[in-house]
């Protein structure tokens, strides 16, 4: 099976002499869905921003699709923490999603071809109708779903999704993971959360983060093993799902 991302012997440290990640060696298969978990200080956002290209490794080799993540970021789309973002900041739904379309050389004039694959995104997310409303407007669970559509704007191969449940309601999120379970049929997709809830949640594999990183089938991973991983007891929680995305025409083969 082919590899989207390939890293080996990877280490990466903020200042010299000191080692934030160590040793990092794993490889995600195509179609894959992971769920990077770790204690607060452990790595995760370390790791998020290597894959990105925004950190280049120490020592060792990180590629993606082949190449170094730097020149491969047309693949990748990113859905950061929407609690990161200024929701004041005055933008429609719509703008939000085209941000996804920006590419080297973008002079600020999005094209037809741009405004159908923005509005083709909201509509798998079951936002289309939102297009005009205001970003800062909406709920915390339909804010999520926009920064969702503006990374599938961008047409990704590779999904990645940075703490995407946090700050939202309980009912937004089960909103967000039936849209999410939609999205891993047909793209790679690796989440950061600090839930342990996402392991049983259509996850394949568990990537463990704390200094050095370990990985685990996500059917056989267990209580023990993210103990191991916090350094203190944590609850493995059993969920289930509904989907509200727009996929296969309404029905979706995860209900």
């Amino acid at each position: 099976m082919e590899n989207i991302i390939e890293i080996s012997g990877l280490n990466f440290g903020y200042e010299p002499g000191t080692l934030n990640l160590e040793n990092v060696s794993f490889s995600v298969p195509k179609g894959c869905s992971g769920c990077i978990v770790g204690p607060n200080g452990g790595g995760k956002s370390t790791l998020l921003k290597l894959l990105l290209g925004l950190l280049v490794p120490t020592s060792g080799t990180l590629r993606i699709f082949g190449e170094k993540p730097e020149n491969v970021r047309q693949k990748i789309g990113y859905m950061p923490q929407y609690h990161k973002l200024d929701a004041a900041f005055p933008v429609s739904v719509l703008e939000v999603a085209l941000m996804g379309r920006m590419r080297s050389g973008f002079w600020g004039r999005y094209s037809k071809k741009d405004r159908i694959a923005a509005l083709e995104a909201l509509d798998e997310m079951g936002i289309a109708d939102l297009e005009k409303r205001s970003f800062s407007a909406l709920s915390g669970g339909q804010r999520q779903r926009v920064l969702i559509a503006r990374a599938l704007a961008g047409e990704p191969e590779l999904l990645l999704l940075d703490e995407p449940t946090a700050n939202i309601d309980p009912g937004a999120e089960e909103q967000f993971h039936g849209a999410l379970e939609c999205l891993r049929k047909r793209m790679t997709v690796l989440t950061v959360s600090h839930d342990l809830g996402f392991v049983s949640r259509g996850i394949d594999m568990v990537i463990c983060v704390n200094h050095f990183v370990s990985i685990h089938q996500a059917a056989a991973f267990t209580a023990a093993e993210a103990n191991a991983v916090y350094h203190h007891e944590v609850d493995m929680i059993k969920h289930t799902h509904h989907c509200f995305c727009n996929c296969s025409g309404g029905t979706c083969s995860h209900d």
